[in-house]
């Protein structure tokens, strides 16, 4: 199983070894060629005593990748020892994929739908309807406050251009609500238990960390930070101590006999000795794991060769202090998860965690058009300025030296030449044009090889497409991948969106109760003939083949301006005049029409006539 670790193949034909893992398509590069140290040369920050052996590589991955988007992939080479790299020509086409791609994946728009929501404007909804559409409305005004559409994008590129995305949620007090936020995978280092390696196994231990630079002006040293969120049995209180000293820390809080306190509403066990909780949630169903976090800060002159990030030194700690006080050390969240989503760019393998970008299967590619287009860059300046050969001319003599001055091609150059002389140009134009015939070749193959077409891309002629359906079938595969890359990460959002829910429970805004299902809905990825679609739905609601709901979904889905379904057919109904002619007809039921048209009941106009004393009518 490759997703259990790196597999080393031991070869006697010029390789040591041969390393088969998640970034063995990386292996031609020679910043990855040291199985253990790799990218120690170009990216010493990744090498120091605190990463772990088993991250390096892919920190070295995303590292390297993140050159590609910068256009820095040459200066890498260089530094690696290819001093020819230094001309190489890089112009923007890994950023063009990634973005590419990044655009397909997110559509048009999102939204957050929350099954059920769509029937709470019926005329007499469920009640799970109406709760259905109160908690969309509180995730989508949630949404908007911290600027879901922004981060999402933050972390998706990332997760395209990387292979791995990360969000982390954190509840704020002062504003009330949940915070939302973004890391660089490079500070995301998870720890599971032995055995759980498959991708879809949640790690009981997440750390996030990265190096702080000294400034020696102010006199600080060069530190490690460390942020690790962990689940746990649940313990008692602990408070943070009065007066912050250089290492403040939590302390247990202990009742007037020297006992220690519990959380109001948290119970102890008589017979195991564990203390439960009952999560606002899952009522009935009492747990005794919480998640605690812990933010310290080590100096890096403190941590010597036997320490990774995951056994860093507690006797060497600094913990920060919150905004409210809070010493984080071990601060209990008061919620039964870690939160925290990490978001693959593609589907994993088996028994792996993390996914592979969208560069990965064309880098190769990448490479060889920079060096096409570093050739035509080279061919394209001796065609503009070609290579002349004088025979016979009379050229210009320094008067001071006597020699020859250079001789330069410029417009209006007139040379004298002899009776046998003659003027040789260097035509390398044939040369030109192969290069960018390769580089038109090379466009194709990235297209294909990504799966994103030369239709997606922008390269295809539209004159070259025959019909509506020839272009359909040219964005099958686009539509292949952006199918896969949704399905990689459709459960992942769903587990964000059911965080957010808790957290906001567990802060006591939002009743108590069990979370329900909420899903990130993504627009269309490619344009839609809305024209005829709109006459499939005409021609499909008018002959009774499908629904008014279904015509107006497909409307919504094809980018028409429709916010509510529920909404848009009751604006179509009370102006569907004659449908409801044709329900009188067939119903006979004026009450049923009024109320299909959306009309409040009528009164039927006859004034009541008492019929003997004391009738309710009379009074």
């Amino acid at each position: 199983m490759l997703g259990a670790g790196p597999v080393f193949l031991e070869g006697s034909v010029g390789l040591r070894s041969l390393i088969i893992d998640a970034w063995s398509w990386l292996n031609y590069k020679p910043v990855m060629a040291d199985p253990h140290r790799p990218g120690g040369l170009v990216f010493p920050e990744i090498t120091g005593s605190w990463v772990p052996e088993a991250d390096m590589r892919r920190l070295a991955a995303y590292k390297l990748l993140a050159s590609y988007d910068n256009n820095q992939a040459g200066q890498v080479a260089a530094v690696a020892g290819d001093v020819a790299a230094t001309e190489r020509r890089e112009l923007g086409d890994p950023t063009k994929l990634i973005d590419t791609a990044l655009g397909y994946l997110l559509g048009s728009e999102q939204a957050i739908v929350v099954p059920g929501a769509e029937h709470a404007e019926e005329e007499d909804p469920p009640a799970e309807a109406l709760a259905a559409a109160e908690v969309q409305g509180r995730l989508r005004e949630w949404a908007r406050k911290e600027l879901l559409p922004l981060r999402i994008q933050q972390a998706e590129r990332c997760a395209v251009r990387c292979g791995d995305g990360v969000y982390v949620l954190a509840w704020d007090p002062a504003k009330g609500r949940v915070l939302l936020r973004t890391y660089d995978p490079g500070f995301y280092f998870p720890e599971w238990d032995e055995g759980e390696l498959d991708w879809a196994e949640y790690p009981t231990r997440v750390h996030f960390a990265w190096e702080l630079p000294e400034d020696p002006r102010k006199g600080i040293k060069a530190r490690l930070r460390r942020i690790t969120y962990e689940l746990a049995p649940i313990g008692s209180v602990t408070v943070s101590p009065q007066s912050h000293d250089a290492h403040p820390t939590r302390e247990t809080l202990n009742n007037s006999n020297g006992a220690a306190v519990l959380t109001a509403g948290d119970t102890l066990d008589a017979n195991t000795g564990r203390v439960t909780r009952t999560y606002p949630w899952s009522p009935g169903r009492p747990s005794t794991i919480t998640c605690y976090l812990t933010d310290a800060e080590w100096l890096l002159d403190d941590l010597k060769g036997s320490h990774d990030i995951y056994d860093l030194p507690a006797a060497k700690a600094a913990y920060r202090v919150r905004s409210d006080g809070e010493v984080l050390d071990c601060l209990d969240l008061m919620c039964d998860f870690i939160p925290v989503v990490h978001i693959p760019n593609t589907i994993p393998d088996g028994g792996e965690h993390w996914g592979k970008s969208t560069l990965g299967t064309v880098l190769q590619l990448l490479d060889e058009l920079a060096a096409t287009d570093t050739d035509s860059a080279s061919a394209s300046a001796t065609t503009g300025t070609p290579i002349i050969g004088l025979a016979g001319a009379r050229l210009p003599i320094d008067r001071s030296t006597g020699q020859p001055l250079p001789v330069r091609v410029e417009a209006g150059t007139v040379w004298q030449l002899s009776e046998s002389g003659r003027m040789d140009t260097l035509n390398t134009a044939p040369q030109l044009a192969e290069l960018r015939a390769r580089t038109d070749h090379l466009l194709d193959r990235i297209a294909s090889n990504s799966r994103l077409t030369t239709a997606g891309l922008g390269t295809l002629d539209p004159a070259a497409v025959p019909s509506g359906y020839a272009l359909q079938l040219a964005l099958s595969p686009l539509d292949s991948l952006v199918a896969s890359m949704r399905l990689a990460r459709a459960n992942k959002y769903e587990i964000l969106l059911r965080m957010v829910q808790r957290l906001h429970q567990a802060g006591q805004v939002w009743p108590a109760g069990e979370s329900l299902p909420a899903s990130l809905a993504w627009g269309p990825h490619t344009p839609t003939d809305r024209t005829a679609v709109l006459a499939d739905v005409v021609s499909g609601v008018a002959n009774g083949v499908m629904s008014l709901e279904t015509g107006v979904r497909m409307l919504q889905d094809a980018g028409y301006p429709i916010e509510d379904i529920a909404k848009e057919i009751k604006r179509i109904q009370q102006r569907a005049f004659d449908a409801a002619a044709h329900l009188a007809d067939a119903t006979g039921d004026n009450m049923a029409v009024r109320e299909y048209l959306g009309l409040p009941k009528a009164d039927a106009g006859i004034t009541p006539v008492p019929l003997f004393p004391g009738d309710p009518a009379s009074e």
